[in-house]
C-alpha cells in the first residue's frame, strides 16, 4: 500500500499540490465571478450564503491552504499536501462506503483528457464490489452554452464513465470527450434515470458541473477541484457537497494513478 509520506511526496513531485500550475490570476477571477454569482464558475450551486470576494479567498485559504492576502494578485497558487491527503482519506472512506453497501453510483467528469483514467478506475472497483455503475442517457444530446456560442454535446460513457463529446465526434476519433464545467450533464442524465423509474444513484463521484450539479439536487457527491473552482468548496461548506479534494485538475494523466492506487486501497476496494 503507498504510504501517506509517499503520496505527499508525489503530489509535490507531479505539482498536484505545492505551488501549481493554476495561476493566482485565475483563481482571483473565479473568486471575483463566483461572488457576483457568474453562472460559468457556479457550476450549477445556487449558494444560500451572501459570499463576497474576500468570504470565499478564506474559505479557499481554509480548504485548499491558498493564501488569504488579497494584495497577492500573481504568481502559482499553492495547495496545502496536507489538506489533499486528509480529503483524499474522507474521500476513500465514501467511497468505501458505497462499495460496502453496494450503492448505484454514477461517475462523470468535465476533464475527460487528464481524470478519464483515474474516474475508471473506481468505476471498475465499485463494480467488482457490487455497486451498479449508472449509464443512464447515453447518446443523449445537451445544450451547452459556451464562449462559442450554443453548441449541442452528446452524453457518452466511456469504462462506466460519463462525459460529453463535441458535436459530430464518434467512437475513437473524438479522442476521450470535451472538457465541460456545465452541471446540464449529470441533470441530463438525472432526469432520465427519474423517468425510467431509476435506480437513482446512492453517490455521485466526479468533477465540476458533475458534482455541483447533483449536490444542488440532493444527491451526495464527491469529487475533485482545483484552487480556481471556488463553487465545490462552497457546496462542501454549505452541506450540498459531501468532499471535495484540493488538487491540480490538469496534470498529465499519469500523475493520477498514485492517487487512484492509494484512495482504493484506504477504501479496502482493490481488486
Amino acid at each position: 500500500m503507498l504510504s501517506a509520506g509517499a503520496l505527499r511526496a508525489h503530489l509535490l513531485a507531479a505539482r498536484l499540490a505545492g505551488p501549481v500550475a493554476t495561476s493566482r490570476e485565475e483563481s482571483l477571477r473565479s473568486y471575483r465571478l463566483f461572488a457576483a454569482r457568474d453562472p460559468r464558475v457556479l457550476l450549477g450551486l445556487d449558494p444560500e450564503g451572501d459570499w463576497d470576494q474576500r468570504d470565499v479567498m478564506a474559505l479557499m485559504a481554509d480548504k485548499c491552504g491558498v493564501s488569504d492576502d488579497p494584495g497577492l494578485t500573481t504568481g502559482h497558487d499553492v495547495i496545502d499536501p496536507e489538506r489533499t491527503l486528509a480529503a483524499l482519506d474522507a474521500f476513500a472512506e465514501r467511497l468505501g462506503a458505497a462499495g460496502a453497501r453496494r450503492e448505484p453510483v454514477l461517475i462523470g467528469t468535465g476533464h475527460p483528457h487528464r481524470l478519464l483514467g483515474f474516474y475508471a478506475s473506481l468505476a471498475s472497483a465499485l463494480s467488482a464490489a457490487g455497486c451498479p455503475v449508472l449509464t443512464f442517457a447515453k447518446g443523449s444530446c445537451v445544450d451547452i452554452t459556451t464562449r462559442f456560442g450554443l453548441r449541442t454535446y452528446n452524453l457518452d460513457y466511456v469504462r462506466g464513465v460519463a462525459l460529453v463529446r463535441e458535436p459530430g465526434a464518434r467512437g475513437a476519433a473524438s479522442g476521450t470527450g470535451a472538457h465541460t464545467h456545465s452541471p446540464l450533464p449529470v441533470r441530463t442524465v438525472l432526469g432520465v434515470a427519474a423517468e425510467a423509474g431509476g435506480p437513482l444513484p446512492g453517490l455521485v463521484v466526479g468533477d465540476h458541473g458533475w458534482v455541483c450539479g447533483a449536490g444542488q439536487l440532493g444527491f451526495d457527491a464527491v469529487g475533485l477541484a482545483d484552487t480556481d473552482d471556488p463553487a465545490l468548496f462552497v457546496g462542501e461548506a454549505e452541506g450540498r457537497v459531501s468532499v471535495v479534494v484540493p488538487l491540480d485538475d490538469a496534470v498529465r494523466s499519469d500523475y493520477y494513478r498514485p492517487l487512484t492506487r492509494y484512495v482504493l486501497n484506504r477504501a479496502c476496494l482493490s481488486q
